[in-house]
């Protein structure tokens, strides 16, 4: 747990409490609402829990960078909204939580009719502190080909509202008044919960559903209910090959593949697996007194095992090697073929380096810099500036650990949502080219640019070492 004694004060509660808070309450929902959550949490835990004790090393980056006391509390979010005034006041919502508007992510191109960015903290103590990130997608109407259908989408979502009336007086009272009190925080927490709750009540007829469902699943699940349920929560994993392995031993059945990089001394990026969506009774609306009973898949598990963050160097090439399996085996990896992509994958990932050291002369990876205990020692001829960075680093002036990546990647993405929306889906394209000028006028501010959040922490961690040195 964080320590919240230096986050209260004496007027209003830090975000990072809220934030924790926020985050605990959900966790807890969700377990109640989707219980082999609370069968993967175990496993994750006790699987960190090996790791730690078996590897010093990891056990070490992992303190230095502050990490270690986040681990077991990390969880990210995934939401999906219908329209944009729910994007606009979701921004609103998360600022109260200290959250922001990280990177643009367009997953049409993979199948996926919305856009996206990812709410999270954006300084590295805020982060060790309370480390919750929501992705939260916007569904593209004007991917909808069917201009009817279109139409009603826009009628149908247009009539609803996500946000409780207190929920919303709130929010606007942290804007006014620049916080919010323990007492106003603890309201916010439960009225903020409705708007992620799950209902199995739809809002719309089953015919209707059906429609939404032709058109594609996720569509139907933005659409066709009273808000935008969390679709998954996911905890962090030091070791997903583990965790993969041992899911159906569990009784949690898991997707076929891991997404992202092949497994590797040095992780990097991101990889994820899930287990498999549940099949939910769905109450649907109907012109008499006794709704049909349906069913609906979308919600599902996740887990997440996060490297280290790659410069542009590093995720182009990361994206090129990427690009190559895909297209040698001839499109996204399926049940038939997992054991053929990943051992290409891993063939074709060989070029990448798997070490620190590499990763870092040739500038594919982003790092902390740490003064070294003989620094204390070092020549005061001279002051110091960033062209003696490396020359410091090899003298042990200076010491680095990767910096972990805090975000998320887009093809990864979209390949959890197709495993678990079905083939159809998985195999749909969109023409037409991202717009992150008009989702960000829809969020109603520009998002946080992804590489160069990653370079000012790099760039804030040298300066701190060179400030040392030269005191």
């Amino acid at each position: 747990m964080i320590d919240n004694s230096n986050i209260i004060t004496e007027k209003f509660v830090s975000s990072e409490y809220i934030r924790n808070r926020f985050a605990t309450i959900m966790s807890e929902m969700y377990k109640d609402e989707v219980p082999l959550y609370g069968e993967l949490l175990d496993l994750v835990h006790d699987i960190n829990d090996n790791v730690l004790s078996e590897s010093s090393e990891v056990k070490e980056q992992l303190s230095n960078t502050g990490e270690i006391t986040r681990l077991n509390m990390e969880r990210h979010g995934a939401i999906r909204l219908g329209k944009p005034y729910e994007l606009f006041t979701m921004r609103r919502l998360f600022k109260v939580m200290g959250m922001f508007p990280v990177g643009y992510y367009d997953l049409a191109t993979a199948g996926v009719p919305v856009h996206s960015t990812a709410f999270r903290a954006i300084k590295n103590t805020a982060l060790n502190q309370a480390p919750f990130r929501v992705f939260t997608s916007l569904l593209r109407l004007d991917l909808i080909d069917n201009e009817e259908l279109r139409n009603n989408v826009e009628s149908i979502l247009e009539s609803r509202q996500i946000f409780t009336k207190n929920a919303l007086e709130l929010i606007e009272k942290f804007e006014n008044e620049g916080g919010l009190n323990e007492s106003d925080a603890e309201k916010f927490v439960q009225e903020a919960l409705e708007t992620f709750r799950w209902h199995d009540t739809a809002t719309v007829d089953y015919e209707m559903y059906e429609a939404l469902l032709d058109q594609h699943r996720l569509i139907a699940d933005v659409v066709a209910f009273k808000g935008p349920h969390i679709n998954h929560l996911t905890p962090r994993t030091l070791d997903i090959d583990k965790v993969q392995a041992s899911m159906e031993a569990r009784n949690i059945p898991p997707k076929d593949n891991i997404e992202g990089p092949p497994t590797r001394n040095c992780p990097i990026l991101l990889r994820q697996t899930s287990f498999k969506a549940l099949t939910e009774k769905v109450i649907f609306k109907n012109n008499d007194e006794n709704g049909k009973i349906g069913e609906h898949k979308a919600r599902f598990g996740e887990i997440e095992q996060r490297g280290a963050a790659l410069t542009q160097k590093g995720l182009d090439l990361y994206n090129e090697l990427l690009g190559k399996t895909r297209k040698e085996i001839g499109g996204s990896p399926t049940a038939e073929n997992a054991s053929e992509y990943n051992k290409l994958l891993v063939e074709n990932f060989k070029v990448f380096p798997d070490n620190y050291k590499e990763l870092h002369s040739e500038k594919l990876a982003y790092f902390h810099y740490f003064t070294a205990e003989r620094a204390t020692s070092i020549p005061k001829n001279k002051v110091y500036t960033k062209h003696d960075v490396n020359q410091l680093l090899e003298d042990g002036y200076l010491s680095i650990e990767p910096m972990v990546y805090e975000d998320f990647l887009p093809v990864s993405a979209a390949g959890i949502f197709a495993s678990n929306l079905g083939t159809d889906d998985a195999k749909r394209e969109y023409e037409g080219s991202s717009n992150q000028n008009l989702f960000e006028k829809d969020l109603g501010e520009p998002v946080y640019n992804l590489m160069k959040w990653y370079e000012d922490m790099q760039n804030e961690t040298i300066e701190k070492c060179l400030a040392e040195i030269n005191a």
